[in-house]
């Protein structure tokens, strides 16, 4: 069973090492410079011993003093050139590897923003950071230290036992007596490395996961006071990631001494067989120094390469997360087909039913209809399901039954960008990014001028705070926006969502986090927004949606009531009255 194990693995790594090999096709010349650059090496590092073997047994021995002077130049002519070879060889090898992970982070990272919503629900951030970040950069490795070197090792192997059994093909046999004692060294190691280094890169995304939530959230460890209980468990998961490590430096600790002992074991038999030649038959002393020279040539790459297998190794383990990573189907099909610049703004569900896990619905049977230029307001308790409703209009979510249609036309059938394009959405909470006031409204979209940012700002009133701003436009947001307010965020949001001129309009519980006098203003700036365009307010607060020309109350992911403020208020025992009544119990 475990040969099998075994055996499903290397088909395995095969089949991602040609994939990796796939990515370096646009780099085909920097492959085949690289390959033959590593075929000079090989070749020049196993001439220079025997040039020194005739510098011994045909110069020296002779007392040919002119000769050993030209040859010793012509060995120094090798030994430049083989400084040469080696430079370009890992300088040509960097630059392709570099190369190679640009290309493929950058494609990565564009794979990962078209994924499904759902994809970043069940996924930590940290997690997907090391698989877009660490692992693609491990990559690398494979092309500047993995496979072209790992070639370029065997084929000096190959030189250099093929010119040892030219040589003196006895003294080769007794000198690699010890051999099948460092293969079967090599293959344990590598097995045994391979193991741990899968468990490396384990712990390393789940630090990255836990050091990446933690640093977002840190304002909610400080007010709990749970620095202790966080410390604990980082230190907890660092232990792992240290025990993991150790693995592989106790594997390592263990087989280079190892190596060692098998080389100076093969030179040992290799010298007294020498000497024994020497003796009954005249041997020559520059076989011997040539011998010594191979030997210590052939075992360097045995000695690095069980070491540089398992940087392919890991090479390869990195490899084969991040094309999991880029082969993850799950994100919407694009099946629409229609581009429709102009979207009127008519809205109509039918018979809507919603599931994040395909099982469990969040919503059940919704079915209403939104006219173009109306408000529409989504009320009742928190997980009745009115952020998945807005969810599913803009098809972060594909839904499991029923229709939803704009302007008569389901949405399948429009392509992602349009219907996005025609629909604007201000959260709750508001995301900005690391940038300028200016960059984080117009998302660096060169056909949003300052002008129609300028002009957006006063339709909603934020011109003057942002204004009043070290720099206005140009002030500097931290992460997040963690130098402004919860009110200029939204404000900031609003002109954000507008600037696009969208004909749709979502706003999601946007008064909900606000002070008294920021939602005052941010409720002047939505009476604003709201002219013109068909609207889908989510609110807590009745009193920001008693105007809305329809108030949908659901409950458990059903429509319970829908009608006027006026119409729902009048119903007795009516869901929507005993809401109105808690808010306004004693006003």
């Amino acid at each position: 069973m475990e040969g099998v194990n075994i055996s499903t693995n290397q088909k395995g790594d095969v089949k991602t090492l040609r994939k990796v090999l796939r990515l370096a096709r646009p780099f085909r010349s920097l492959f085949i410079f690289s390959f033959a650059l590593g075929v000079l090496v090989a070749a020049i590092s196993t001439i220079r011993p025997y040039l020194i073997k005739i510098i011994v047994d045909d110069q020296i021995l002779n007392r040919n003093y002119s000769g050993i002077l030209k040859w010793s130049i012509i060995s120094l002519v090798f030994l430049v050139l083989e400084f040469l070879s080696r430079y370009g060889f890992g300088y040509i090898s960097g630059i392709l590897g570099q190369s190679v992970i640009k290309d493929l982070r950058v494609k990565v990272f564009n794979h990962v923003k078209r994924l499904n919503l759902r994809y970043f629900d069940q996924t930590p951030i940290g997690t997907i950071t090391t698989r877009t970040i660490n692992d693609v950069e491990a990559i690398n490795n494979i092309f500047s230290e993995g496979i072209i070197t790992l070639t370029t090792d065997i084929l000096t192997l190959i030189a250099v036992f093929s010119l040892m059994f030219y040589l003196n093909w006895k003294l080769t046999l007794v000198s690699l007596i010890p051999f099948p004692f460092i293969i079967l060294a090599t293959y344990v190691f590598k097995e045994a490395v391979k193991s741990s280094f899968h468990e490396v890169r384990e712990k390393v995304a789940q630090m990255n996961a836990f050091v990446q939530e933690h640093l977002t959230g840190m304002r909610i460890v400080q007010v709990f006071n749970a620095e202790q209980q966080e410390q604990e468990k980082f230190e907890q998961i660092n232990i792992e990631h240290r025990d993991a490590n150790l693995k592989s430096v106790w594997y390592f600790s263990i087989f280079f001494p190892v190596v060692e002992i098998i080389l100076a074991l093969s030179i040992g038999l290799m010298v007294w067989y020498g000497a024994v030649l020497s003796l009954k038959y005249n041997g020559k002393p520059g076989d011997i120094i040539a011998f010594l020279m191979y030997l210590n040539l052939a075992f360097r790459p045995l000695r690095m390469m069980a070491d540089k297998f398992n940087t392919l190794q890991m090479g390869l383990i990195a490899a084969e997360r991040v094309f999991k990573l880029i082969e993850t189907e799950d994100k919407l099909e694009k099946t629409g087909t229609i581009q429709k610049t102009a979207i009127q703004g008519d809205i109509e569900f039918k018979h809507v039913w919603f599931a994040y896990d395909q099982e469990n619905y969040v919503l059940k049977d919704i079915s209403f209809k939104v006219n173009s230029g109306e408000t529409i307001a989504l009320v009742g308790a928190t997980g009745s399901g009115k952020s998945s409703t807005i969810n599913i209009l803009s098809r972060f979510y594909e839904i499991q039954r029923g229709e939803i249609l704009l302007d008569g036309i389901d949405l399948k059938n429009y392509t992602l960008e349009s219907l996005r394009k025609g629909i604007a959405v201000v959260l709750q909470d508001v995301f900005l990014f690391s940038g300028t006031v200016m960059d984080n409204i117009t998302l660096n979209d060169p056909n949003i001028s300052e002008e129609t940012v300028l002009k957006t700002a006063q339709l909603v009133g934020a011109d003057e705070f942002i204004l009043n701003l070290p720099g206005g436009f140009n002030y500097p947001v931290m992460e997040r926006g963690a130098t402004l307010s919860v009110g200029q965020r939204q404000l900031i949001s609003f002109i954000r969502a507008l600037v696009y001129n969208p004909k749709i309009l979502v706003l999601d519980e946007a008064t909900s986090s606000v002070d008294t006098e920021s939602e005052q203003l941010i409720q002047r700036a939505i009476e604003v927004m709201v002219k013109g365009r068909t609207s889908l307010v989510i609110a807590h607060r009745l009193s920001t949606i008693q105007n809305a020309h329809k108030i949908i109350v659901m409950d458990k992911g059903e429509i319970k009531e829908m009608g006027t403020h006026e119409e729902l208020l009048a119903k007795e025992d009516g869901l929507y009255q005993k809401l109105h009544a808690m808010q306004f119990q004693g006003t």
